[in-house]
């Protein structure tokens, strides 16, 4: 019964932490902004730590099944 809501909740964070992780490779690679008004010292690693994180939380998920 539990199975899907952490399904779920895995394929969110593997998602949204891919999807992150390519986006901020892309905007890196083109020299853009990755947040506005800040730094990109400081907001590349916080954008890649927050996908690493996104997408260890999804397989940590994966795994509880």
């Amino acid at each position: 019964m539990e199975s899907g809501p952490a399904i779920f909740a895995a394929a969110v964070f593997l998602l949204f932490g891919a999807a992150l992780l390519g986006w901020t490779g892309a905007r890196t690679l083109h020299g853009a902004p990755v947040a506005e008004g800040v730094l990109p010292v400081v907001a590349v690693p916080l954008a890649l730590l927050a996908g690493g994180a996104s997408l260890g939380l999804g397989v940590w998920c994966l795994m509880r099944l």
